[in-house]
């Protein structure tokens, strides 16, 4: 395995607290739970659209969407937590902050927010916290995607240089999804850098079985770990299609430099 306009609209219905379900540190998400209001109903539409529009790296429409769901429902979390993640690839972090927090505040539970929450974290080297964050979501057993959230946890410790840990949550991610591209290419390179070359291959072989075309840093694992275990003519074969397929990469010119490790 990824930008708003003030309208303050006298009325907002009120769909904050914490329901019964999140007694015990759990709740589903609010995305998923019926709507209890007419206004409600407008700012998850316009929450949906915002999401579609940052999906397409479309930041400043997609801030208007949340602006525009906050002023139908200020306490309508999902509306802050867009905001959270706008403001995020904007890189304004304090305004980043604020959102991811206040739709903490009205959905404490709320899985979705803890993964995106604690993603966030992780990237602004705030790791404890944000493992925290996403070990919740993870152990949410409404949430849809458990395995998306331990693989961030992966990703997480790997900015903590921590392989060992790191190698843990990407296990447990993959024993829920085998399909994650990311989790197997870094499981992969793990066992590399643990200097365990055929487990590597292994990992290897299954994350290329399950991807449509070659990338740059695939290729460049896989001419290393054949280098790794004296397969001359595998590794011929690697850099053959590196120079072929990405010949202004950096991984191309870590080739012609030498630079293996």
């Amino acid at each position: 395995m990824a930008g708003l306009l003030a309208m303050a609209l006298a009325g907002c219905a009120s769909t904050g607290g914490v329901t019964a379900e999140a007694e015990g540190g759990i709740d589903r998400a609010t995305s998923e739970k019926p709507v209890t209001s007419e206004l409600q109903g407008k700012a998850r539409t316009h929450v949906e659209l915002g999401n579609a529009y940052l999906d397409a790296g479309r930041y400043g429409v997609a801030l208007d969407e949340a602006k525009i769901a906050q002023a139908y429902d200020r306490n309508y979390a999902p509306g802050h937590l867009l905001m959270g993640l706008v403001y995020s690839f904007l890189e304004q972090h304090e305004l980043a902050t604020a959102s991811f927090q206040q739709a903490e505040r009205l959905a404490p539970y709320d899985p979705e927010v803890a993964n995106a929450y604690g993603w966030y974290l992780c990237n602004r080297g705030r790791q404890a916290e944000g493992l925290v964050k996403l070990e919740q979501a993870a152990r949410n057993p409404y949430y849809r995607f458990p395995a998306r959230s331990l693989a961030n946890a992966g990703l997480c410790e790997l900015n903590r240089r921590n392989d060992k840990a790191a190698e843990s949550y990407f296990q447990r991610s993959i024993q829920i999804d085998r399909n994650n591209p990311q989790v197997l290419y870094q499981l992969a390179s793990i066992a590399y850098r643990e200097g365990n070359a055929a487990r590597a291959r292994q990992w290897l072989t299954e994350l290329q079985a399950r991807m449509a075309a070659p990338a740059a840093e695939t290729l460049w694992l896989g001419l290393r770990i054949e280098r790794k275990l004296g397969n001359r003519e595998g590794e011929a074969r690697y850099a053959a299609q590196l120079k072929r397929d990405f010949p202004s990469s950096d991984e191309y010119a870590a080739l012609t430099q030498g630079k293996f490790d």
